[in-house]
């Protein structure tokens, strides 16, 4: 526990419209699925320096928002979870799975709060840092349930330059496959950090020599930024995840302060 001075700028306190609660940081909308997440995975609020929020989309689950086709059912219940959020009081929304990309739009449209559906919204970003000669390795779980929909909707122009790699269907990450698919996870999903950390490295290594002009890598799924370092030593770019993008979403709505000295 890090304790600071109160805020000496806050002299008097009103309601906020419709808000219960206070003092509150990130509101993420989790799955109704059940998998333990390493520190750094957004399901495990330990390892962040900010308050966390969780409210499950109930009854939908990995199964219908990634591998299912029709999308359509999950539109509702995930308006439900992000309207419970802003009523409690979270200054921003965000959710656990970059496939919630798929309703970018339709929820930033919903609440008065800035959304962050997608790990996947700093690609326009990464495209802009490292210029139009280089590209962006977007690393997801699956490609194959990547559609130009979830990339449109978090305002990446199909076709432009990033190349994308499927963590769990180009190559072999076990240890992802035993929390996230269903069709092969045990009774008790369970995974291994250290051979978890050896494949997925492995996997973003082969992804960056396969593309000699990467100059930035995105990390799609919220569990792949507990690996996020382990992946820079071994590739030294620019990487974006989860993790970047809940530090950034935090601080532009709970602006720092500074301390210090001329």
């Amino acid at each position: 526990m890090i304790y600071q001075n109160r805020d000496m700028g806050i002299r008097t306190i009103k309601a906020r419209p419709d808000r219960r609660c206070y003092g509150m940081g990130l509101g993420i909308m989790i799955l109704d699925d059940v998998y333990p997440g390493f520190p750094g995975d957004v399901r495990n609020a330990s390892a962040y320096p900010f308050p966390i929020q969780y409210e499950i989309v109930e009854g939908i689950d990995i199964q219908a928002l990634v591998w299912a086709e029709d999308k359509s059912p999950c539109l509702e219940p995930i308006k439900a979870a992000a309207k419970r959020l802003e009523r409690m009081g979270v200054r921003a929304i965000a959710a656990e799975c970059g496939y919630f990309a798929y309703f970018q739009k339709e929820i930033a449209g919903y609440v008065d709060v800035p959304v962050f559906m997608s790990s996947l919204l700093q690609v326009p970003f990464a495209q802009r840092l490292i210029g139009p000669r280089k590209v962006v390795g977007l690393m997801v779980a699956r490609k194959q349930f990547m559609t130009e929909h979830h990339l449109q909707a978090v305002g990446i122009e199909p076709g432009s330059n990033y190349v994308i790699a499927g963590a769990e269907d180009e190559y072999s990450n076990p240890y992802f496959e035993s929390l996230w698919n269903a069709n092969v996870r045990p009774d008790v999903p369970f995974s291994d950090y250290e051979q978890a950390e050896k494949d997925f490295v492995a996997s973003c290594v082969d992804f960056y020599r396969r593309h000699p002009n990467m100059g930035a890598m995105v990390l799609e799924c919220t569990g792949m930024q507990p690996f996020a370092r382990a992946v820079q030593r071994e590739i030294d770019i620019p990487i974006f995840s989860w993790g970047t993008l809940l530090d950034y979403a935090y601080s532009v709505v709970v602006h720092r302060d500074y301390y210090g000295h001329v």
